[in-house]
């Protein structure tokens, strides 16, 4: 992602007019690669990342950018970044867009950046967000998040979502013809049907309480049970309002979010897989109402199922 985006942005003005007159144009962006350090060093996966100069000898910028990180989808980066979160602080102050692209929202989380706003990340993420970085607003169906532009913060979600972020500041910086231009040189578009039809529930496994955990598992085998929450309150042995508060403490979820969540992540696996009828997936999963069932399953993923089942055919018949 990091040299996705920094050919994107370097090529700006430059590669068209060699494209389509022989002509290489100015290149209107100055584009560095800076972290802590200048020395060359190697990303998640080995890969070679060499700076153009440290934080420390860049005291200005009009944008910076911070690309996606690895981190477990249960630690946060508390702590573990003090020079790079002091100088995204201090270059915001001075006036720079601080933007960032899937997990790098992280980062200005850690520095502060986002507190009280909303944000885009990636959807993986959003139980970290509401877990550790409670001041936060995740919005995880977002692709690009601009509700802090005016404040100069702009968070953008999955991964692939740099191209939405770089031709939004192309843009911004250079007009949109130059956009458009780029956008037809590296074959970018936008990502249109937000993030929502490629989220997954998150399940991590619930350790902090052992009944509520044993309700999940169960769960997990038995989730077109009629009825499931009743279940699993006489599973736990607790008394419903009990069950139902202790259940939200270990899931974040209220007992009957936690089901739609799980059946409808379900019900899609069906729906990518094979050629079941629509509404057989929906009765499969534990909806007996096929309007009910084709109404939640479209709030979930912003797609119908119907919808949903075409674009994944599209990614399949591509691959």
């Amino acid at each position: 992602m990091l040299y996705g985006l920094y050919d994107v942005l370097y090529t700006v003005g430059a590669v068209f007019p060699d494209m389509t007159t022989g002509e290489p144009g100015q290149e209107l962006l100055d584009v560095r690669i800076v972290a802590a350090d200048a020395e060359p060093f190697r990303c998640i996966g080995g890969v070679l990342v060499e700076p153009h100069a440290a934080i420390a000898d860049v005291e200005r910028v009009d944008v910076a950018i911070v690309c996606d990180m690895y981190t477990p989808i249960d630690s946060p980066p508390i702590g573990r970044y003090p020079r790079e979160v002091d100088w995204l602080r201090r270059v915001h102050a001075g006036g720079a867009l601080v933007a960032s692209v899937c997990t790098g929202s992280l980062m200005l989380a850690e520095a502060g950046l986002l507190d009280g706003r909303e944000a885009g990340s990636h959807w993986a993420y959003r139980d970290l967000f509401r877990r550790y970085y409670p001041r936060v607003r995740m919005t995880e169906e977002s692709i690009l998040n601009l509700t802090g532009e005016p404040e100069g913060i702009i968070t953008a979600g999955g991964v692939t979502a740099w191209q939405d972020l770089a031709l939004h500041l192309i843009v911004r910086l250079c007009g949109p013809t130059e956009a458009i231009r780029t956008s037809k040189v590296h074959l970018l578009a936008s990502h249109a049907d937000g993030q929502r039809p490629f989220s997954a529930v998150t399940r991590l496994p619930q350790t902090n309480d052992a009944v509520i955990g044993a309700c999940q598992a169960w769960f997990a085998v038995n989730y077109a049970t009629a009825n499931p929450v009743t279940a699993m309150v006489e599973q736990s042995g607790l008394q419903p309002r009990t069950f139902g508060r202790r259940f939200r403490a270990a899931t974040g979820s209220l007992p009957m979010e936690y089901v739609h969540s799980v059946r409808i992540e379900e019900a899609r696996r069906i729906i990518e897989t094979d050629a079941t009828p629509l509404d057989e997936v929906g009765y499969q999963v534990g909806y007996e109402d096929p309007t009910f069932f084709r109404r939640l399953f479209k709030r979930t993923t912003g797609l119908s199922p119907a919808a949903y089942r075409r674009k994944m055919a599209g990614i399949v018949s591509a691959a």
